[in-house]
Formats: C-alpha cells, structure tokens, sequence
C-alpha cells in the first residue's frame, strides 16, 4: 500500500483533522479511526497521543518521514505533526490498521 497516497486522498475525499491540539481533542473523544504520526513529532506530543490513543483505542501509526514532509503530501503550506483519519473517503490508509 502507497501510505502517502492513501494519506493525500483521505484529506481530499475524507474526513481528516490536522494539527496537535485538535487531533489530540478528537482523540480524548475517541472521534478517529487511525492516528498518523510524523517521526519527528515532539516528545511530549508523542506521549500524549500515545495514552490517549491507548484510551480510545485507535491505533497509531509513525509515518516515516518529517512534518514537513507530512504537510507537503496533504497539500498544506505548514507542517503538520498529527492527522487524525475520521472518514476515510476514497482511500484504503484504514489498511494500515492491521
């Protein structure tokens, strides 16, 4: 599986929540289906999306590469630490799950 296609078509044709603060809120909530994590992510970030994901139980997956990297391939002119997959849309990055 293509993860970084999968990544850009569930941002275009899904329901996908950028950023720390709000990825961490839906989280808490349990409102997600996968969490996407850049490798660089800071510490404290990763920790926490580590024990609230653990709570929710949505898994999370480390993409490897930089938040830079990430924000480039969903189409964004920021980095972007965290993404949070609601609706998948048009992808298959749920395969990633298994």
């Amino acid at each position: 599986m293509d993860i970084e296609r999968g990544i850009r078509v569930a941002v275009d044709t899904g329901k996908v929540i950028l950023g720390s603060k709000k990825s961490i809120q839906a989280i808490k909530l349990g409102n997600g289906e996968l969490v996407v994590m850049a490798a660089n992510a800071p510490k404290n970030l990763k920790e926490d999306v580590e024990i609230y994901s653990n709570l929710s139980e949505i898994p999370v997956h480390i993409f490897d590469g930089s938040s830079v990297d990430l924000g480039s391939i969903c189409g964004k002119p920021f980095t972007v630490s965290v993404l949070v997959v609601q609706e998948p849309g048009d992808s298959n990055i749920l395969e990633l799950k298994e």
